[in-house]
């Protein structure tokens, strides 16, 4: 299929003065948690809340930086969420996906809102 790819905004919401950042984001539903790297966490001021223990694709685990909160924007929908410091590319995992109710388009390697809740994002809460 190809890599999924999708612009997201990405604010401290903390702190207002600090402008937005518009950066492009591997969609990863495999993954659960926001991930980024470490200069997005300085650009936008992130404070260290934990640190939590990942397993990598490979199976390996690593202690990596828990930041936030941080406010993630695509198209109409608007989410907070904390992130992982890690990498070199900011993964959209399952967690910020489900709360801005996007979904994945494999045919033209795209992420968009759901079609079924066009101007609201739908969430279950039972």
């Amino acid at each position: 299929m190809g890599l999924v790819s999708a612009k997201i905004q990405l604010s401290n919401p903390v702190d207002r003065s600090l402008s937005p950042l518009e950066t492009p984001a591997l969609p990863d539903t495999g993954a659960l948690h926001l991930c980024i790297p470490a200069h997005i966490q300085i650009q936008l001021k992130l404070t260290e809340i934990d640190r939590k223990e990942v397993i990598l694709a490979d199976g390996s685990r690593q202690l990596v930086p828990y930041v936030g909160p941080i406010e993630i924007r695509f198209k109409n929908r608007v989410g907070f969420v904390g992130a992982l410091v890690m990498g070199d590319q900011v993964l959209l995992g399952a967690i910020p996906m489900e709360d801005l109710d996007l979904i994945v388009i494999p045919a033209t390697r795209t992420i968009d809102i759901n079609p079924n809740s066009p101007n609201v994002a739908t969430s279950i809460a039972k």
